[in-house]
């Protein structure tokens, strides 16, 4: 391995960790597995403009993806559940045990809990009898104090239940939630598995390196790609990267102009190695969803990238530079900016509104043909007819505003999920 790599090799190792340079190793239900594996976890958030978050994070390095197949590795199968890791996220529903202490916690404190608790068990009752429910179908009057704001007591029971770990997501009708008994939906051997994780150090342990795994290269630094580890102060964080170091797990990467070093998994030492000469295939263009695990580190990525990159969704319009659902564009092994999709399902058409060209891109014929194949992989994506390119739509700038934080963003960019209590 040599002593210090180029920040164009480290580009190449990332994208091609991620599936998006070349031929992407993922491809059908058995690629989401492997790319779920991979990075421990995929971000959920329901607003949907041309795809949800978690959707176009797979549509846009999984071969052959459609809906259906999340569907049923989320809710037939069972093999991938929803739960709480770095937020809102899908998870390997094997990883069952290691999230006992986000349990725990509701089990210990809650919010209205002498409300809840009061009628817990009505609500298993009720699903004993129906099976599974929303927090509209379930028979509870009343209000709850809840986060972000006062909600049904039905809403309140399910959720904290749910986080308590004795229900599951049984199936989501667009954003709704249908829950069901835990029991009636994972093997008993996994649900009353302990937790590997003896200590708070061996959580700590646990949840880093697969953050590490999930972006691909991290840094010992503050970032948001630790959002949702409990206690992981920079003393601790240093702890953890000292252990993982000593036991083999991670290994230090030293980038040109970086300053600091980088750390990988050392299982993926080889690839970094096979990305020391330049790529030489067919560039594609591919659109990165707001809250891919790639993005997650966005001080990384403008650090080894040059490009700087923030979901403006709940910053107030003035306080926008480009618009309200913006998606990266990757092309080859750089960002090439960022473009506007939007799904119109009424009029079955895809419409590509804007574009924004990162300074110095040079647009060319092979870019703008590779940016309408991409165009019209997500328009059969979304079974629309058409893809409608609006005028002006390779020619705009980003407007020169305060880039202040806007009414309700979250540190990570995220809208979030009506879930979103542990942030």
């Amino acid at each position: 391995m040599p002593n210090t790599i180029s920040k164009e090799q480290a580009q190449r190792f990332l994208l091609k960790k991620h599936g998006l340079l070349g031929l992407s190793p993922f491809a059908g239900k058995a690629g989401i597995v492997a790319y779920v594996r991979q990075t421990g976890c995929v971000q959920y958030d329901p607003v949907d403009v041309c795809g949800k978050s978690h959707e176009l994070a797979f549509f846009s390095r999984i071969k052959g993806f459609r809906q259906e197949m999340l569907w049923e590795l989320l809710y037939e199968e069972r093999v991938l559940m929803d739960f709480w890791d770095k937020n809102m996220c899908l998870v390997l529903t094997e990883d069952w045990p290691y999230f006992e202490p986000v349990r725990r916690r509701y089990r210990e404190d809650v919010r209205s809990r002498e409300a809840i608790d009061a009628v817990a068990g009505a609500v298993r009752a009720h699903l004993k009898e129906h099976g599974h429910t929303s927090s509209q179908e379930l028979p509870l009057e009343g209000k709850a104090d809840w986060y972000w704001s006062e909600t049904a007591l039905s809403r309140a029971a399910l959720e904290c239940l749910y986080f308590r770990g004795e229900l599951v997501v049984h199936h989501k009708k667009g954003t709704v939630k249908s829950y069901a008994l835990a029991e009636d939906c994972l093997p008993e051997a996994l649900l009353h598995a302990p937790n590997p994780c003896g200590t708070l150090e061996d959580q700590q342990a646990w949840q880093a390196l697969r953050r590490i795994g999930a972006v691909g290269m991290l840094w010992n630094r503050a970032s948001d790609a630790w959002l949702g580890m409990t206690e992981f102060t920079g003393k601790a964080r240093s702890a953890v990267f000292a252990r993982l170091e000593e036991e083999g797990a991670i290994m230090p990467v030293e980038v040109e102009g970086m300053g600091t070093p980088l750390y990988i998994r050392s299982r993926d030492e080889e690839l970094l190695l096979s990305c020391s000469k330049p790529h030489s295939g067919t560039k594609h263009v591919r659109f990165l969803a707001p809250l891919d695990c790639l993005m997650w580190d966005r001080k990384l990525i403008q650090a080894l990238f040059g490009f700087s990159y923030k979901w403006e969704i709940y910053n107030p319009e003035h306080q926008r530079r480009f618009s309200y659902y913006v998606l990266p564009v990757i092309y080859g092994q750089r960002f090439a900016g960022r473009v506007e999709p939007i799904c119109d399902r009424k009029a079955k058409a895809l419409i590509m509104r804007r574009f924004w060209a990162e300074k110095g891109f040079r647009d060319t014929p092979a870019f703008r043909a590779a940016m309408e194949a991409e165009a019209e992989r997500l328009k059969e994506f979304h079974g629309l007819d058409e893809v409608r390119w609006e005028e002006g739509f390779w020619h705009n700038e980003p407007k020169d505003v305060s880039f202040g934080k806007g009414i309700g963003i979250k540190d990570d960019g995220s809208a979030g999920d009506d879930l979103s209590i542990l942030s």
